[in-house]
């Protein structure tokens, strides 16, 4: 069924549209489902539960025309300019609680433990089993309900969320898409901090900021611990292999072929070889 309009229109003073924008963040899927990935399709999840009427569709409208002037995303919340119907734009907040530094131990201690959870973060995804870390931990890695958030707007609608807070939920929603690491800003870990606090868990060490990747070549591997000090094994013959052929039914010149071979196996082999 489809939605009726704002009952509340009225109270907005937008009935008459809203003010284009010149250059506003604008979401790239101009119909049907906005999230690409699972886990901005979760985080989206929480406002859609919180759906008012035609606050959502106006709310995705938005975000497709463009309407955010400005979103800045960090520890603890996410702030927007929305330009609605009036000359100034709208300031629109979302908040998320940051974890401290004792909570952030938790998680990281057992992402570190896990290989593979380090891996996809090391390579720019949000593994499948994260938010199992942060509930074993007592936590939540994104808003169950809406309790977790606290949303406010200075438009005159006093219905929560409005559309210009719906309008920064989808911009958030493809901002997750891009790069899931915003969604552990907003619990007080960024991307740098996350990747060198796992690094430093795992026994490796980070790469020095401004030194080219030619210059790393010889140290990029580190043995993790455990492995102890490789043992020299002893040296066997380049030309060991062909004492292990079977006998050639044939002969060159009356000499067996793996006598003629020999000679090549030392050259290859170089001078130093056995």
């Amino acid at each position: 069924m489809a939605e009726g309009p704002d009952p509340f229109w009225w109270r907005d003073g937008e009935h008459s549209g809203p003010r284009r924008v010149e250059g506003g963040i604008q979401i790239r899927n101009t119909r049907g489902k906005v999230s690409r990935t699972w886990w901005s399709g979760r985080f989206l999840a929480v406002v859609e539960s919180l759906g008012v009427g035609g606050r959502l569709s106006r709310g995705r409208s938005y975000a497709r025309a463009g309407q955010i002037v400005s979103l800045d995303v960090d520890a603890g919340g996410a702030l927007a300019r929305v330009q609605g119907s009036r000359p100034q734009p709208y300031r629109a907040r979302i908040g998320v609680p940051a974890y401290g530094k004792a909570e952030w131990t938790q998680v990281l201690d057992a992402l570190a433990a896990d290989a593979s959870y380090a891996a996809a973060l090391l390579a720019g995804e949000m593994p499948r089993g994260i938010e199992d870390v942060f509930d074993r931990a007592g936590l939540s890695l994104f808003p169950a309900t809406a309790r977790d958030l606290v949303m406010d707007c200075s438009c005159p609608d006093h219905a929560v969320p409005c559309k210009h807070l719906a309008a920064v939920f989808y911009v958030l929603a493809e901002r997750f898409d891009d790069d899931p690491f915003q969604i552990l800003a907003l619990r007080g870990r960024d991307r740098e901090t996350l990747l060198e606090d796992l690094r430093a868990r795992r026994g490796a060490p980070a790469a020095p900021r401004g030194v080219p990747l030619t210059e790393l070549l010889d140290s990029w591997f580190v043995a993790g611990p455990g492995l102890g000090t490789p043992i020299a094994g002893p040296r066997i013959p380049s030309d060991a292999l062909l004492d292990q052929v079977p006998e050639f039914p044939v002969a060159v010149r009356g000499a067996p072929v793996t006598e003629l071979l020999r000679p090549a196996y030392q050259a290859l082999a170089g001078p130093d070889a056995g």
